[in-house]
């Protein structure tokens, strides 16, 4: 068990989940790098040190009960929970399955329910924490090819706000960070060739605005922030 604050990524991958993981262990915490495989993570928190990777299914009641026992029990109570774990699919009403729907809801509203209800207890008995939820625009308007993705994000911003206005008077602070753009992968960089590098969201940058988010001072604390690149259309 470390000395360390804990920070548990859920959803890390080669994008933002690693730049998240990379900036909160730079700031001195211990890290947990949660994702369905550790394919990823468990390189990443070799090179990192202070870090360990768990392969949790954030859809499964079960596995996230063990996967956030096993992180308390190897580095001690969640301090910072960010929740990065999302899907979607493109298409219209006439275009998904139900299904579509259902696994968008499973991973992007009901995992983050699942995890932070195992992190909530842990905070209270540290008397601060930080939840951090990664959002998108979809989570404002559903746009004729949302309707698998934009309903689950909506949701899941109905939650983060709920959490909010109930825990910030338990000091924890529970923000949303509305992603508006394109993040900066190898596969988005592929389907999108003609694109400069300044139309891509950094993830490096939008982790940056995650680990503010938890050292605002309580008097001005931020609920939610929006993520945009400057040529972004808004």
């Amino acid at each position: 068990m470390t000395t360390k604050k804990v920070c548990a990524v859920v959803g890390v991958g080669p994008g933002n989940g690693a730049a998240l993981g990379r900036r909160f262990s730079r700031e001195g915490f211990a890290v947990a790098l949660l994702a369905r495989t550790t394919e990823t993570s468990t390189a990443m928190a070799a090179s990192l040190g202070d870090a360990r990777a768990y392969s949790c299914d954030v859809t499964d009641a079960e596995s996230v009960a063990r996967t956030f026992d096993a992180i308390e029990r190897d580095m001690g109570p969640v301090h910072t929970l960010v929740y990065n774990a999302g899907t979607g699919t493109w298409g219209t009403i006439e275009e998904i399955d139900p299904s579509t729907l259902d696994s968008s809801f499973r991973v992007n509203t009901l995992g983050l329910l699942m995890t932070t209800k195992r992190v909530i207890p842990q905070m209270k008995s540290q008397g601060e924490g930080n939840i951090v939820v990664i959002g998108a625009t979809s989570s404002r308007r559903g746009l004729a090819r949302t309707a698998g993705f934009a309903p689950a994000k909506a949701a899941q911003r109905s939650l983060t706000e709920s959490m909010a206005r109930h825990l910030w008077p338990a000091n924890i602070h529970v923000s949303l960070i509305v992603v508006d753009g394109v993040v900066d992968l190898p596969r988005t960089r592929v389907m999108m060739k003609d694109k400069p590098d300044d139309f891509f969201i950094a993830p490096d940058d939008l982790a940056d605005t995650a680990f503010h988010l938890t050292v605002q001072p309580r008097s001005a604390w931020s609920f939610e922030v929006e993520a945009r690149p400057y040529k972004e259309s808004w």
